[in-house]
């Protein structure tokens, strides 16, 4: 099994909510990656304000993008921001082993929810990341209301 680079998969995910943010967006971003083989299986950003659909986050988009498969317990999902809670059910749901996070600053979303069901999570606070995203917030709060559920 080969070493994943974190770093470099995490700037992935970052340049895609960068993406994001400059359609106009919610600038985070997902990639799903098979821990074996080291291949990308999916990768998106948040599609809220593109497609009008809220349930579509940067780990919806990168889950939809890899398709079916028989089973993602070997994956790695890398999300640019701590997940939501929408987000962390369907990591437990269909058993992804790892998440690494770019920013849990801005919110610290739902670690110990995917930990306290077995997933090895990663916490890198990528300046990147949470820079972008604290950038967002400043200009467009309510979006990240929208976006987080009124939260």
């Amino acid at each position: 099994m080969p070493q994943l680079d974190d770093v470099a998969f995490m700037k992935r995910a970052y340049l895609l909510a960068l993406k994001g943010y400059n359609e106009g967006g919610c600038p985070i971003g997902g990639v799903l990656v098979d821990n074996e083989t080291g291949d990308v299986l999916g990768e998106g950003h948040n599609m809220l304000v593109q497609e009008g659909n809220p349930i579509i986050h940067g780990e919806m988009s990168a889950m939809r993008a890899a398709g079916r498969r028989a089973t993602r317990r070997n994956t790695t999902m890398y999300t640019t921001l701590s997940p939501c809670m929408m987000c962390a059910g369907t990591i437990a749901q269909f058993k992804i082993g790892r998440v690494v996070v770019g920013d849990t600053v801005n919110s610290e979303g739902n670690v110990e929810f995917l930990r306290a069901r077995g997933v090895e999570v990663i916490v890198l606070n990528d300046k990147d990341c949470i820079d972008l995203v604290r950038r967002f917030r400043e200009e467009k709060p309510d979006l990240w209301l929208e976006d987080w559920g009124g939260a």
